[in-house]
């Protein structure tokens, strides 16, 4: 088994953990009210985009999300959120370093990392660090961590998980040739890693976008052989429209290909999108599989980017 298998499994457990986490890491979490810059690089970037999405729909504050060598510099938070994996990502330590006078939080898996030492607080998650270049449980862990620190109960996410790591791909990966991945609010964040996640793990074709922007161009490559996936609520009519062009269409609320899935014979509801990102490396993994690669080794990558 490839480490990303085994971590891609022990995510349920991880969300478990990170839930608790959050309740004894609340005064280095944001507040009610704080205006707030959540930072991070590839993976951690869409999971701050992911929550700056929730973090505004709860109700919580104005919340940003940017790549941390995109930091506007100059602009005031009352808190930048860091999430780094190693702790060592060149561009999270000199944002970091450039914040000194602002209250900074870094969520890291090293505790030993130099991200900890820059930081004001720093929430430690080593039992959600990795072995794999490609990230996995590692950015559904700081998101859980971030959605139980905004008061939700993760209990059914985690559920939901454990039923993904288990259950049939909905689609065949041999039998698909390029992937786009769809979200609306917060999951524009997840169908964003989604797509990287093959990118990474398999160097496939695959794309992301805001699922109402779709149609505004990107739907023109849709086609048989092709898959959109799409997380949590998506536009009326536009499955409609991807069922026109033949693409497979995956999307856990209203498509019959999540018929296997014991959730949905049990008539519940459907997975928590976090959950369904699970899937999203599953897929990804067997991608790489099929095409013969190694998940443990992606190509041109390492774990931390680290810049002269």
């Amino acid at each position: 088994m490839a480490y990303v298998d085994a971590e891609i499994t022990s995510q349920p457990e991880c969300w478990r953990r990170a839930a608790e986490l959050a309740t004894t890491s609340a005064p280095a979490l944001p507040r009610p009210g704080e205006r707030v810059a959540v930072v991070g690089c590839g993976t951690s970037w869409f999971m701050a985009m992911a929550y700056a999405g929730l973090r505004e729909r709860a109700g919580q504050g104005e919340t940003d999300a940017f790549q941390a060598s995109e930091f506007p510099a100059g602009r005031r938070y009352d808190r930048i959120i860091a999430i780094t994996r190693s702790g060592t990502t060149t561009e999270v330590l000199d944002l970091l370093t450039a914040a000194h006078d602002q209250s900074t939080t870094v969520i890291v898996g090293d505790p030993g990392s130099p991200a900890v030492g820059l930081a004001t607080d720093s929430v430690l998650m080593p039992f959600a660090d990795e072995r794999s270049v490609v990230q996995t449980r590692f950015a559904t862990t700081a998101l859980a961590l971030l959605r139980a620190g905004l008061g939700e109960d993760l209990s059914a996410a985690a559920a939901d998980a454990e039923v993904a790591v288990r259950a049939p791909l909905p689609v065949a990966p041999d039998r698909i040739e390029q992937a786009t991945f769809l979200g609306r609010g917060w999951t524009v964040g997840l169908a964003q890693e989604a797509a990287l996640k093959c990118r990474e793990a398999a160097t496939f074709w695959a794309e992301a976008y805001p699922a109402m922007d779709y149609r505004h161009g990107p739907i023109a490559i849709a086609g048989p052989g092709r898959l959109v996936w799409a997380f949590g609520e998506i536009p009326e009519g536009l499955a409609d429209d991807v069922e026109a062009t033949g693409a497979a269409l995956v999307h856990n609320r209203s498509s019959c290909v999540y018929a296997t899935l014991d959730r949905w014979a049990a008539g519940r509801k459907p997975l928590d999108p976090m959950a369904d990102l699970i899937l999203a490396q599953r897929f990804a993994v067997a991608l790489a599989t099929t095409r013969g690669l190694d998940p443990d080794a992606p190509r041109h990558l390492t774990r931390s980017v680290v810049l002269a």
